[in-house]
């Protein structure tokens, strides 16, 4: 039989294999099959934690509403059959995020979860303007910290350019020292020094400095 060798699709293919298998240890990264199993792996892994991870989020979202419930002595269930009934459509990450950073709009939301749950009518359009307002108190902790980032940030950048003004200044005096004859004379003719064809290199820098 002919003597069959791998071709150009055979080492793309496991090239790409190898990249994916970047950083893992040992062999994992280095052997083709040992890497290709473990890639097989991580990928099943991957789409698998993708899944999970959003169940592990509601999990938290729900923990820390049932928290808050728990520190204004209502049930996290009552809760949301309260707004449920209101007419009141509000997510878990959402509401997790009023409990933290908006206490007082939280205790609206309750209160407007018991009277749903008495039977009282509510004016859907009120309660989610309640909503609405619990919302842009509970991201404006989140908006005010990047500033101070940003503040730092200018301050570095004035002070990289006033050590860049201050560079220059200091670098022209060492710069004689790289410059040829050739630069250096005509250096010294645009000064309009006297005799400076006949100067060597360092009667030249002298003269300029």
């Amino acid at each position: 039989m002919p003597r069959v060798k791998g071709g150009y699709t055979t080492r793309r293919r496991r090239k790409a294999i190898l990249k994916l298998a970047k950083g893992y240890f040992g062999s994992k990264r280095t052997l083709y099959k040992t890497a290709h199993e473990q890639v097989m792996r991580s990928l099943a892994y991957a789409y698998r934690d993708r899944k999970q991870k959003k169940r592990e989020f509601r999990k938290l979202w729900i923990s820390r509403i049932n928290a808050a419930c728990k520190a204004n002595d209502y049930k996290y269930s009552l809760l949301i059959s309260g707004l449920n009934k209101a007419n009141v459509l509000v997510n878990r990450k959402v509401l997790a995020e009023i409990a933290i950073f908006d206490k007082e709009g939280f205790k609206d939301l309750i209160e407007i979860a018991k009277k749903a749950n008495k039977g009282e009518k509510i004016d859907s359009a009120k309660a989610s303007g309640k909503v609405v307002e619990a919302e842009k108190t509970a991201e404006a902790p989140k908006k005010a910290a990047p500033k101070k980032a940003e503040a730092k940030s200018e301050t570095k950048v004035e002070a990289k350019k006033e050590t860049k003004a201050e560079a220059p200044k200091k670098e022209a005096k060492q710069d004689l020292n790289d410059l040829t004859v050739a630069e250096l004379k005509e250096m010294a003719k645009e000064k309009n020094i006297e005799g400076y064809s006949k100067m060597k290199k360092a009667e030249l820098i002298d003269a300029l400095k």
